[in-house]
């Protein structure tokens, strides 16, 4: 049995880049959150960097843009000082 997904709640900048990015494997984007303890697919930890949806379409993966397309589709994670939880 898998427990769900915990998550830091992240503020998005006033330029927009509100999807983060973990840099050590570049196949993980979240929006405005980033998984607790670490990365999910490489075990990462304070690898994110945050990227707006045209740059991530400029330079990533097909694989990377289509989670970036689907986390983009999702309702906007609350905005929230606190700590988060949500399912992955």
């Amino acid at each position: 049995m898998s427990q769900p997904q915990t998550f830091w709640p992240v503020e998005s900048d006033e330029a927009g880049a509100e999807f983060l990015v973990c840099m050590s494997c570049l196949s993980e984007v979240f929006r405005r959150r980033i998984p607790m303890p670490d990365c999910p697919t490489c075990h990462g930890v304070s690898t994110y960097e945050a990227f707006t949806l045209d740059s991530i379409r400029d330079w990533g993966t097909t694989e990377l843009i289509a989670k970036a397309e689907a986390e983009a589709a999702q309702p906007a994670p609350a905005r929230s000082g606190s700590l988060a939880e949500a399912e992955g």
